[in-house]
């Protein structure tokens, strides 16, 4: 990150740049702040948007050889190509991993910067280890609890509302840590805010009010519920979660998800472990960390690898036909309990 900031700011670009990683609300500002910086105008017709599900490798080539038009430089610009795996999926653009690309990326023309903006890579690729080696390769990592309380913050400040510490990491815990997420629930916070009045606050109630409820937090409280035997209320749970069209094989894995990182996070409190560097481990956020905490006090390692099993168990029996993906999830709400 610090060397793409460096470009941007100094105007000394490398001849093809990869931005990936799964936080896509950086990836793509930085995406189009390197753009801009690189093509001041607005609309320049020597930007080059291609759709990579629409062309090969050999048009891509053909494209960052044509000279800009009147200008010193061109840009090319593509998406979610997969040409960064090794073995490329039904939804990705390219058929077939690069052939071409990997050896042309050392002969890319001085008046050419070629952009790709990727989710999922893969490191081994010859692509990869090619931009590594003529080019600059960034990942943008999810976002950690500082960043994302600084953008809020900063979106709240620009309309004149504050907000407590606790009151953040509450509404952090409902929305999660994607930042695309995070800045619409954010927008629509200040929308409810100005439009019931003239708070300078936002409260907890205000979030309540408006703020989407994320699924893993709603299986967290069923968990929760689980944990203190209160079958009724996590069945209730399940049976609103139905209502709302959540097929019933997405709760088992998020079910699964939530069992396996209690007991890693239980596993790794035991032995000393920072909570920054559990969240880490667990691909969580450090706010969920401490809330995840507080529920394990219901729980003995024992107890969670039990769970951890009958999910698994649960799952083999849906795929062998024993039981319908329904019912599984109803029996281990029944039976994980303790």
């Amino acid at each position: 990150m610090k060397n793409l900031k460096k470009d941007i700011e100094q105007k000394q670009f490398h001849r093809v740049y990869l931005l990936y990683g799964p936080e896509s609300y950086l990836r793509i500002r930085y995406r189009d702040l390197l753009t801009k910086a690189i093509l001041p105008d607005e609309g320049d017709m020597n930007l080059n948007i291609m759709k990579a599900d629409s062309i090969t490798e050999q048009d891509i080539i053909d494209q960052a050889e044509t000279l800009p038009f009147f200008a010193d430089m061109r840009v090319i610009r593509l998406d979610d190509t997969g040409l960064f795996k090794l073995k490329l999926s039904r939804g990705d653009a390219f058929r077939k991993p690069a052939e071409l690309l990997p050896d042309y990326l050392a002969k890319i023309p001085e008046t050419t910067v070629i952009i790709f903006n990727e989710e999922n890579i893969d490191k081994r690729s010859r692509m990869y280890k090619a931009v590594q080696k003529y080019g600059l390769a960034v990942e943008f990592k999810e976002a950690d609890e500082k960043t994302l309380t600084a953008f809020v913050l900063k979106m709240l400040a620009r309309e004149g509302l504050r907000i407590r510490p606790s009151t953040m990491e509450y509404f952090l815990n409902r929305t999660g840590n994607d930042m695309n997420h995070i800045r619409r629930e954010t927008d629509k916070l200040i929308h409810y805010i100005r439009g019931c009045g003239d708070a300078e606050e936002v409260t907890r109630e205000d979030i309540e009010a408006i703020v989407s409820d994320r699924i893993e937090n709603r299986i967290f409280e069923m968990i929760t519920d689980i944990a203190a035997s209160k079958t009724k209320e996590a069945l209730s749970l399940y049976a609103d979660l139905l209502a709302g069209k959540e097929p019933p094989m997405r709760i088992l894995s998020l079910i699964t998800r939530e069992f396996n990182n209690l007991l890693l996070i239980k596993e790794m409190s035991s032995q000393g472990e920072s909570r920054d560097a559990i969240a880490k481990a667990a691909g969580m956020p450090p706010f969920a960390v401490r809330k995840s905490m507080d529920l394990l006090r219901s729980y003995t390692n024992e107890q969670l690898e039990r769970a951890v099993k009958l999910c698994i168990q649960s799952d083999e029996d849906i795929k062998n036909g024993k039981i319908t993906d329904r019912m599984a999830v109803e029996l281990i709400i029944l039976h994980a309990g303790f």
